[in-house]
C-alpha cells in the first residue's frame, strides 16, 4: 500500500461522496479509480456495463487486472452482439 497525494478539492469531493454512499474515503477513492481505469481501458462500455463487470469480477474472486480485462473483453463482445 502506498500514499497517493491528491488536491484538497479532490479530498473534499471524496469526503462528500464517501459520506453520501456510506463508504470510507479510501474505499470511495478506490471505487473511482476502478471506474476510471476501466473507462480508459474500455471507453465503449457505459457505467452500467462497468458496474456489472466489477460485480462479476468480485464474484470471480476480486479485482485482478488481468482477469478483469478478460471479463471486459467478453462484455464488449456481448454488447456488440446485442446491437
Amino acid at each position: 500500500m502506498g500514499i497517493v497525494k491528491i488536491s484538497d478539492a479532490m479530498h473534499e469531493n471524496l469526503r462528500i461522496a464517501s459520506n453520501a454512499l456510506s463508504r470510507s474515503i479510501n474505499a470511495q477513492a478506490e471505487h473511482w479509480m476502478r471506474i476510471g481505469m476501466l473507462t480508459e481501458l474500455y471507453p465503449d462500455l457505459d457505467h452500467n456495463q462497468i458496474s456489472r463487470l466489477l460485480i462479476r469480477a468480485e464474484l470471480a474472486g476480486g479485482l485482478d487486472l488481468k482477469a478483469l480485462c478478460q471479463l471486459a473483453d467478453s462484455a464488449q463482445s456481448t454488447a456488440g452482439a446485442d446491437q
